[in-house]
């Protein structure tokens, strides 16, 4: 069962009924990221979910842990290009309190200055743990080749120097603009009564203002850009970026299936030939990235630097049987039912679920149907894959990105 509901000040609410379980996962979903950010604020909405934890008016940053361990809860959060999302997974019978600690947390926190000192330090680390993980930085800097330093380019950590220097006057600032109650969506999945989450989500929720998030249209002005890194390290990453759907186009999921076959699997091209066959790669994948109005279809490999060359003629012969729109009608057929099993999978979990209700609520406003993405899926034909295949690889479009031992970029 599914239970949807706007409270008055315009945040709205969706449960989604599990019944038979004995947990339930609740998150608060805010329709922002490092997207929307501009050059001054970049890295401000990851380190705003940092600093949501270091204390509110009712709670120490220590009381917060201690009080969700206490009750055997999970809490954490994560920020994304266009999505952030604090959440919390507890037994039923504790749901009441961990989404009271949840509400705290989000609504009450309140910056302290030393936490904010502190916490800087904390976020430039991972900063430097990004950078020291070279398949990370590959991927961040594909992104930026892509699309520039700006929109979805953006590296969602933000530079050292903007996260140093971030004010509180920032912080406000920012979330005054995007932390509105039109652009929050409170999730629940798992087995928790419908009045029950209502009742939580008036109790803590219901009082806030109205409040609307300003207009901020994210800028897509595509790069196409080939960018090295060099770094001595033993392996050379290498990935590529290809113009591909948005999240809600006519070909997406002909897309998704088209990747299952080319690299979303063990028995994708790519797995089978670059690291079984050729025995080049322990890592080698493909997946499809989606926003709102654009989107990249993603190839990538870590390989001993000696046969990187060897590596990149694999992944680019893989891609050139693709376009020549060979695919069987087993594989097509795998690659179906690989998808729907990633539906059917996803109705059992309830992390899952709770994600999945709140993204499509927060993205397009409407209710995840589980019947309708079956439909959808089986719905998918051979046309539309080979649709698909002519939309997704224009080389003179593609970008990017190489990090190793190298000191030439890709050759597209």
């Amino acid at each position: 069962m599914v239970h949807f509901k706007t409270l008055k000040n315009g945040i709205r609410l969706v449960v989604k009924q599990m019944e038979g379980l004995m947990s339930v996962s609740m998150g608060v979903l805010v329709g922002t990221g490092a997207c929307f950010e501009s050059d001054a604020e970049d890295g401000i909405s990851h380190f705003i979910e940092h600093m949501m934890f270091k204390g509110t008016k009712n709670r120490t940053a220590f009381a917060i842990s201690d009080e969700m361990d206490r009750i055997g809860a999970q809490t954490n959060a994560f920020t994304g290009k266009d999505l952030t999302c604090y959440y919390a997974k507890s037994t039923t019978e504790n749901a009441e309190k961990a989404f009271e600690i949840l509400a705290d947390f989000f609504l009450n926190s309140i910056f302290p200055e030393d936490e904010m000192v502190r916490e800087k330090g904390v976020v430039i680390e991972e900063i430097s743990m990004n950078e020291d993980t070279p398949d990370d930085l590959c991927l961040d800097m594909l992104s930026e080749a892509y699309y520039g330093n700006e929109g979805y380019g953006r590296n969602i950590l933000g530079p050292r120097a903007n996260v140093n220097g971030f004010t509180r006057a920032d912080v406000d600032k920012y979330m005054e603009a995007r932390y509105t109650t039109d652009n929050i969506v409170i999730s629940m999945a798992g087995n928790i009564d419908i009045n029950l989450a209502e009742e939580l989500a008036e109790k803590y929720f219901g009082g806030l203002k109205a409040t609307k998030a300003d207009e901020r249209k994210v800028a897509v002005h595509l790069q196409h850009k080939s960018v090295v890194k060099y770094k001595d390290i033993e392996q050379v990453h290498f990935a590529v970026a290809f113009p591909s759907v948005k999240r809600y186009d006519r070909l997406f999921d002909a897309t998704v299936l088209m990747n299952s076959v080319l690299g979303g699997s063990m028995s994708s091209r790519l797995f089978q030939t670059v690291r079984e066959k050729l025995g080049l790669a322990y890592t080698v994948y493909s997946y499809t990235t989606a926003y709102a109005d654009s989107g990249m279809l993603i190839v990538y490999a870590g390989v001993n630097a000696e046969n990187y060359q060897k590596s990149v003629d694999a992944v680019r012969k893989c891609i050139e049987d693709i376009k020549k729109k060979d695919i069987t009608r087993e594989e097509f057929i795998r690659g179906k039912e690989q998808l729907k099993a990633s539906s059917i999978f996803a109705q059992e979990s309830t992390s899952s679920q709770m994600l999945l209700y709140g993204k499509e609520l927060l993205y397009s406003g409407r209710l995840y149907d589980f019947e309708k993405r079956i439909a959808e899926v089986n719905a998918v034909s051979m046309d539309d894959i080979n649709e698909a295949i002519d939309f997704n690889f224009n080389l003179n479009s593609a970008a990017a990105a190489v990090v190793g031992k190298l000191d030439k970029p890709l050759n597209i």
